[in-house]
Formats: C-alpha cells, structure tokens, sequence
C-alpha cells in the first residue's frame, strides 16, 4: 500500500509522459512515441498496484479529476494529430448532428 503521496506521484508521471507523448506527435517524432507509449503502458499497468489506502477528500478527488482530464486531452490530441481524417470527422460531429454527417458522407441532401 502506498501513500497518497504515492499516488499522486503516479498519476502526475502518466501525466508528464502523456505530456511528452503530445510534444513527440506535434513535432513528428514518431518513434519518440511510440518508445514513450511503452513507458506510459507501463505506468498504467502499474496504476492497478498502486493504492492510496484510504478514500480520497475533495480537494484530492478535485485534484485527480485534473489530473485525469489533462491525460485524456493529450490522449484526444495525440490521436487528432496521428489520424487526421478521423480529426476532421470528429469534428463534423461535433459541428453538425450525426445523422447530417451521414448524409453528407453518403451525398443525400
């Protein structure tokens, strides 16, 4: 069992390679990704063994929710980046309903 602390620790670990995962995509540096993909697989994998032992107050709970946004958003970046067709996509959706994305897709009016 670790500390809090500990905890964190982790989380802001997964957050720094996530961070530097994005920094990787933005500038090309595929292979930087890719061997920094496996170091963060890694520290996901650990996540499941590390434990806070106790239940988390709401600044700490505040603070992994932070914690866990920034992650996914340079997740969402990151996969924007790497697959731009599916960015583009992504963002039709977001501007119109999904059913007119459709059509369009298909050419009905």
């Amino acid at each position: 069992m670790k500390t809090t602390q500990d905890y964190f620790a982790h989380y802001e670990a997964i957050a720094a390679v996530s961070g530097q995962m994005l920094a990787a995509a933005r500038g090309g540096e595929w292979s930087e990704l890719k061997t920094l993909q496996g170091t963060y697989r890694e520290l996901v994998e650990q996540l499941k063994e590390v434990d806070s032992g106790s239940e988390l107050d709401d600044d700490a709970r505040a603070r992994k929710l932070d914690l866990v946004k920034k992650i996914l958003a340079d997740d969402a970046a990151i996969r924007d980046l790497s697959s731009p067709s599916l960015a583009r996509l992504s963002a039709l959706f977001t501007v119109n309903s999904p059913a007119r994305v459709l059509k369009k897709m298909i050419g009905l009016r």
